[in-house]
């Protein structure tokens, strides 16, 4: 086995690990708990996991179709299919993450680290929203971090990270050089894809630029 297989695998390892994990999580929510605010802007618990498991859900064909109802605008696309798709029952929404954890879709371009770090991102705007207190295992947070954190990725997300280094306090790792805000790994992770971490979650003068309340900030599909 090559270098770079021997990688895949291990990391389709961890991305099925992720969905049978959140799957169990999702499982002991209490019903009225899917109709809470999740970091992502608008989405409920139910249009979050509707959107973690469109990609199983949805075969090329499609895909394609409902990018042209979009006018091939993917986040308009995403957001009217989760909403769509979220009005199912949660067992149903469950049941689709349970059956897929060892589903081979990767986002184009993206990989199989990309198609973790859709998974971990997406998991936490969930747990982290509930105040579930789930925390992500260090591998895995690792590889999201190595993703996310090059300059393209960073580009993309659009956070504004000019004067402040990122300080995990949980891992040896930090981003950027200025002011310090620290927290944990997988909180920093968050911040990066442009979501507001809950009060709290954060140490730093500047902390606060990067605080806000579930659902009512801007989110990232």
């Amino acid at each position: 086995m090559t270098a770079a297989k021997a990688q895949d695998a291990d990391i389709t390892g961890s991305i099925a690990a992720e969905r049978r994990e959140l799957a169990e999580v999702l499982a002991a929510l209490p019903p009225e708990s899917w109709d809470s605010p999740t970091l992502c802007a608008g989405w409920r618990v139910r249009e979050v996991v509707a959107h973690i498991t469109m990609p199983f859900r949805y075969p090329l064909p499609r895909f394609a179709f409902e990018m042209i109802r979009s006018r091939g605008n993917f986040n308009r696309m995403a957001d009217r299919c989760a909403r769509r798709d979220g009005a199912a029952p949660p067992g149903e929404l469950a049941s689709a993450l349970r059956g897929n954890e060892g589903n081979p879709w990767k986002p184009p371009g993206g990989g199989y680290q990309g198609a973790l770090t859709h998974d971990v991102i997406h998991g936490l705007d969930i747990t982290v929203a509930l105040g579930l207190g789930r925390r992500v295992p260090p591998d895995r947070l690792r590889i999201v971090l190595a993703g996310i954190t090059a300059a393209k990725s960073v580009r993309f997300f659009g956070t504004d990270l000019d004067g402040i280094e990122l300080r995990a306090d949980d891992l040896e790792w930090s981003l950027g050089s200025g002011t310090p805000v620290s927290g944990s790994a997988q909180d920093l992770a968050l911040l990066v894809c442009g979501r507001k971490l809950p009060p709290g979650h954060l140490q730093g003068e500047p902390s606060a630029r990067f605080t806000g309340v579930a659902g009512q900030e801007e989110g990232n599909t």
